[in-house]
């Protein structure tokens, strides 16, 4: 899905359990009318071919998925540190990181059809954000969000706009996160994308950014992310 506070703790915490249950659903059952019993019972044998083999591809998707999923958690230790019979861990990140894109990579082009397949390709685009690969991350979140899932769009759109703000396109991101509030979705609910872009405005507009942390407290109290708003509009020094 990391090791990040706020907004980055905010989306990989909260979403990723969202989608690693995702990655273990498989493809959604199709309805065959027939009106002819010959053509009924073709059209039958077609789809329960198809359902068998789409579920069997999905349990392989999800367990490479898992596997690559222990490396891009994989602990981090310390030189001479040892690590636990059979734990996965890493000394440098960039290795960790650069290990787990591999993985993902392959989860992704080998089973593109499938929800572990689009779960990957995200992930992907994570690990290559870690390692300062922006360009590739930015193909890797462009290709998910053309991938015609609504839903893996916009969080493809979500991150994307972290990689802009990261990057120094911050008009971009700002952009972004404005049209994920007003189209908020499953993974990116509207109080996370508010909370984004009032982060991104902070620096260039503080007084907006101030009104957008009031307005989640409003509409979203007694929430995570109500409370990471009322700690960002205390550190603007407008807490109410």
């Amino acid at each position: 899905m990391a090791q990040h506070i706020t907004r980055k703790e905010l989306k990989k915490d909260e979403i990723r359990e969202t989608l690693v249950h995702g990655a273990d659903a498989v493809l959604s059952h199709q309805k065959v009318a027939g009106i002819i019993l010959g053509i009924a019972l073709v059209a039958g044998a077609a789809v329960v071919g198809w359902r068998f083999y789409s579920d069997r591809q999905t349990l392989k998707a999800s367990a490479a998925l898992e596997d690559a999923m222990k490396v891009f958690e994989a602990r981090l230790r310390a030189r001479g540190e040892p690590a636990e019979p059979g734990e996965v861990t890493y000394i440098e990140e960039k290795n960790k990181f650069g290990d787990a894109a591999k993985k993902f990579t392959d989860v992704a082009r080998n089973y593109s059809r499938t929800r572990p397949g689009q779960v990957a390709r995200y992930y992907l685009a994570l690990c290559q954000e870690h390692i300062g690969r922006f360009e590739d991350a930015q193909k890797t979140l462009k290709e998910l969000e053309e991938g015609g899932d609504e839903e893996f769009a916009a969080l493809a759109r979500f991150q994307l706009a972290e990689v802009y703000s990261r990057t120094g396109k911050a008009g971009e991101a700002v952009k972004l996160y404005r049209q994920l509030a007003d189209k908020p979705s499953t993974f990116v609910p509207k109080a996370l994308a508010l909370l984004a872009l009032a982060d991104d405005l902070r620096k260039t507009s503080p007084q907006e950014a101030a009104k957008l942390y009031q307005q989640i407290k409003k509409d979203f109290p007694d929430s995570s992310v109500a409370d990471e708003a009322d700690k960002r509009l205390e550190a603007l020094g407008g807490k109410s």
